[in-house]
């Protein structure tokens, strides 16, 4: 019954609107941000209505008592059911005010709705508390989201914005619409001036969510700075002081870890205090990764011969025999055998001789050897090991394993093996995270982790309730006993699936793992795009991701953080069209890095009318770019010319005068001593259609004096090129 009524409720909203669903996604598209204030006409509001009595009917569907309760038998989860439920009320409760706020706030003026901003400030200042401002402030942002984003917050997505403000983990499913949600907590935490931060995990979505949800902040008057791995410090330093700062848990880590490693102020980015921070993906980054330290480390002076030995002597030895693994604690522990075949074949008598230490070398040439698999932990690139970030499947670059294991890997592979480096600084995001005064965070499975959450953090988890009930079928897991019966297994649900005109999305855990995938279904004929760290198929992320929603589309990709995000049922036709822009601009201008889509990247040929119209702007383009760097050149030459001028006047009681048709009158005797070439000639004429010009030599600058009664002079010499009037 709950299915039959979403797809009625579904059907209502489309005709609401007018026959179309622009306005039902639950996890909405994001525009690109230009970071301006759009001078926008008042939107129309048939679809904020569709909206809002969606919220009012999903509402009824909850209030009639649509939890069975399973979890009467386990007291654990009907207390935490009893106290989830008794939250959402109250939030619920503040959500009804919120409403009754929006006709008030919807008839405000594009300035005057920005000017709320430092209205609330003032507000604060005088002593009221965020707490106080919270219902106001959410409906501001609600109206801020519709005019820049045509986005509306659902009211169980504003109940998820409060959740986040008291410092709690919102637990939303998959395209609930969790950007959104963090606009409101976000928002109202940056209000007193001492900056909130969005912290995600990779700069593709610091990137999306800062050029997305940035053009509702800065409609209201919020700065917004964005952290990148390629970012300066002067870049950082203005990122993290803005109002609001959209970074990555890694870079937050490093620059935290080089503030405090930093001997002067200059070198310093983050604020004093860490004011408030949303953690997107809570349960990868705050729990899976909190153990894992951030480390930057300084190069020794210990010997790197010493990897290549090892790596020769782990490559003998056998396992079970040697050596034994430990996978779950990642370490490994030689045998009694183990000792004492590596003393005989190193030829000495103790392998923790303090003095000739190799025990630390063997160990690490067997956690190469064992526990880090090319194309799965790393890439060799380049002539040298880039570590794959595991959580992420993305190339890790600069970033280098310590304690002697990335030398391993690199004797291991045969490469030059770089100086070992030494820890100076370390810190662990559990660390790092509780040095917020407000922590929160998002994710859509956190519930199986709220004790550690709790534990650890502080914690609190919220379970928001969806805006409709989900359609989508969660399958068990299987479980195989081989490799080649779970690959098969897979593989003829995908062809099944496949003929119904899916699209399709493996995930797979290593370049290896999708690169034996992909061969399997080229075999058969199954056209296909892999998504992996390997640099090729890196460089057409963007434009693989983009159209993974196409029918029939079977894509194939190593860890899906981030990259399930902009997977758009149909296609993205938004990124089509920039694409295939961008490429004609490139190949107009002849610029290069920008790669062109595979053929057949377009499902339809573009109408004459279009590619025209692209082709005359790809002109227009190339044309400006002509005349820039032309007029690069033409500023270069005339700058020489002018050396030149100065050169050869400088030695000399000189001065010439420029008429406006060009002619060069000498004003003090022995002119034939100039010996201007005419090159530096042609610039100086040229010069005199602008306005009538001296040039003067450096010992001359009475007879430059005397002239200052003509209006526009200039005069040149050993002192410069200034204006004397």
């Amino acid at each position: 019954p709950n299915r039959l009524l979403s797809r009625m409720l579904a059907a209502l909203a489309s005709l609401l609107v007018g026959g179309s669903t622009a306005y039902l996604p639950l996890a909405p598209a994001v525009r690109v941000c230009t970071h301006q204030r759009p001078a926008v006409a008042s939107p129309t509001r048939t679809a904020s209505a569709a909206m809002g009595v969606l919220d009012q009917v999903s509402e009824a569907i909850r209030g009639g008592g649509e939890q069975a309760s399973d979890s009467k038998s386990d007291p654990k989860t009907a207390a935490f059911t009893a106290a989830n439920d008794r939250t959402v009320m109250a939030y619920t409760e503040r959500v009804a005010r919120i409403n009754e706020l929006e006709d008030e706030i919807e008839a405000l003026e594009d300035e005057a709705l920005a000017a709320k901003t430092a209205e609330f400030r003032k507000r604060l200042a005088a002593g009221e508390t965020e707490e106080e401002l919270l219902e106001e402030a959410f409906a501001v942002v609600r109206e801020a989201a519709w005019r820049t984003l045509d986005l509306r917050h659902y009211d169980v997505q504003l109940v998820g914005a409060m959740a986040l403000n008291d410092g709690k983990l919102a637990q939303m499913g998959t395209g609930e619409g969790k950007t959104l949600v963090a606009t409101g907590a976000v928002y109202l935490n940056a209000l007193s001036g001492k900056g909130a931060m969005v912290v995600t995990v990779n700069d593709y979505l610091a990137r999306r969510d800062a050029e997305g949800m940035g053009q509702v902040y800065a409609f209201l008057g919020l700065s917004v700075g964005l952290v990148q791995s390629g970012s300066d410090t002067a870049a950082r330093r203005e990122a993290y002081s803005s109002d609001v700062t959209y970074v990555t848990n890694s870079e937050l880590g490093f620059d935290y870890l080089r503030d405090n490693l930093a001997v002067t102020a200059e070198e310093v980015v983050l604020r004093r205090e860490l004011n408030y921070c949303v953690v997107d993906e809570g349960d990868s980054v705050l729990i899976d990764e909190a153990r894992v330290p951030l480390i930057i480390s300084g190069k020794t002076d210990a010997p790197v011969d010493k990897f290549g030995a090892a790596s020769k002597l782990a490559a003998v030895l056998e396992r079970g025999i040697h050596y034994d693994v430990f996978e779950k604690e990642q370490t490994v522990s030689l045998t009694d055998k183990g000792t004492r075949d590596c003393e005989k074949a190193l030829a000495v008598g103790d392998l923790y001789e303090p003095t000739n230490p190799w025990a630390s070398y063997v160990s690490n040439a067997l956690k190469a050897k064992e526990l880090f698999v090319k194309e799965r932990s790393y890439l060799v690139q380049g002539g040298e090991a880039v570590i794959i970030d595991e959580f992420s499947g993305r190339v890790m670059e600069g970033r280098r394993w310590g304690d002697g294991l990335h030398q391993a890997v690199e004797a291991k592979e045969g490469l030059t093996v770089q100086p070992e480096t030494e820890v100076v600084a370390s810190v662990t995001y559990q660390s790092l995270f509780r040095r917020f005064r407000k922590l929160s965070s998002m994710s859509g499975t956190a519930l199986s982790e709220a004790e550690e959450f709790a534990t650890i953090y502080g914690l609190d988890v919220t379970d928001v309730p969806p805006v409709l009930p989900s359609l989508r079928s969660d399958i068990p897991d299987s479980v195989f006993k081989t490799t080649r019966g779970k690959s098969n297994a897979a593989l003829a649900e995908l062809l099944s699936l496949r003929r119904s005109g899916r699209p399709i999305l493996v995930g797979t855990t290593s370049v290896e793992a999708s690169q034996v995938f992909s061969d399997k279904l080229t075999e058969l004929g199954v056209k296909h795009e892999v998504l992996s760290a390997a640099p090729e198929a890196a460089q057409r992320e963007a434009e693989v991701v983009a159209q993974a929603g196409r029918e029939g589309s079977v894509t194939i990709s190593t860890n899906m953080a981030g990259r399930g995000t902009d997977i758009l049922l149909g296609g993205n036709p938004a990124f089509m069209a920039r694409l295939y822009v961008r490429t004609a601009f490139a190949a107009a201008a002849g610029l290069s890095g920008v790669t062109p889509p595979r053929d057949g990247f377009f499902p339809r040929a573009v109408s004459e009318e279009a590619e025209a119209a692209v082709g005359r702007a790809a002109a227009r383009f190339a044309q400006s770019r002509a005349a820039a760097a032309a007029d690069e050149q033409s500023l270069r030459s005339a700058l020489e010319c002018m050396d030149e001028i100065e050169e050869q006047i400088s030695g000399f009681q000189l001065a010439f005068f420029l008429d406006y048709d060009g002619t060069l009158t000498p004003i003090v005797e022995n002119p034939s001593e100039a010996k201007l070439s005419e090159e530096a000639r042609s610039v100086v004429r040229a010069l005199s259609y602008r306005f009538p010009t001296a040039i003067v030599s450096g010992r001359a600058r009475a007879t430059a004096q005397g002239l200052m009664q003509l209006d526009g002079l200039y005069y040149a010499g050993s002192h410069g090129f200034d204006i004397l009037d």
